[in-house]
């Protein structure tokens, strides 16, 4: 399993220590929530804490954008480290040019699903995406509990790359605990984003450890 903390719940006043021990760790991705205050809810960061955690890791920046009209800023994301952008389905009128501009930059392109999203919304880009992210909880806040009706979402957005052959990875996103973790691997997942779960346990190494040996 691929797991990608979310520096969100991430201590920003020891950000450097917090990147350090994600170095140390088996997180394979350091996962961004940027958000705009107008999509969600909510304002989080941009690129100047973006490009500071890219100074201090050789890990892949997995940055997943929760604002209105994405398409204005993929080059910049792009030239402040991020290695995979994801856009929400419900942000973007253009989602296929929008995808086919990532990767032409280099990027791996992902696409995520709001709760209310369904799995369908997938097909006519499944094959032009390379992660395709279940949001679990509605996007905006850390800390939210996992959405139960998830899980057979999973499964059916794993059941629509495979019919349609594609290579895109299914990441999750929400309320994920070391109890529910088994159970969404089981439904479809490659890979858990986690974020307080991580960052205010005791010992957070081995819980990305934990999560990783799934």
């Amino acid at each position: 399993m691929l797991i990608a903390p979310s520096i969100l719940s991430a201590d920003m006043a020891n950000l450097k220590a917090e990147v350090d021990m994600l170095n140390a760790s088996a997180a394979e991705w350091i996962h961004f929530d940027i958000m705009d205050g107008v999509f969600v809810p909510n304002l989080s960061f941009g690129f100047p804490v973006l490009e500071a955690v890219r100074r201090c890791t050789g890990k892949p920046l997995d940055v997943h954008l929760m604002m209105v009209q994405p398409e204005r800023y993929v080059e910049r994301f792009k030239a402040a480290g991020a290695a995979v952008l994801t856009v929400q389905y419900e942000a973007c009128t253009h989602l296929h040019r929008v995808l086919e501009h990532i990767k032409k930059l280099g990027m791996k392109a992902g696409v995520a699903l709001n709760p209310h999203t369904p799995a369908g919304a997938l097909e006519e880009v499944a094959q032009l995406a390379d992660v395709a992210l279940v949001m679990s909880v509605n996007p905006g806040f850390g800390g939210q509990a996992f959405i139960e009706s998830s899980y057979g979402k999973i499964s059916r957005v794993r059941e629509l790359l495979l019919k349609k052959n594609s290579p895109a990875a299914v990441e999750v996103d929400g309320g994920v605990t070391l109890a529910n973790a088994p159970q969404i691997k089981a439904a479809g997942a490659d890979a858990l984003v986690a974020g307080s779960l991580i960052f205010t346990a005791p010992r957070p190494q081995e819980v990305i450890d934990k999560l990783a040996a799934l």
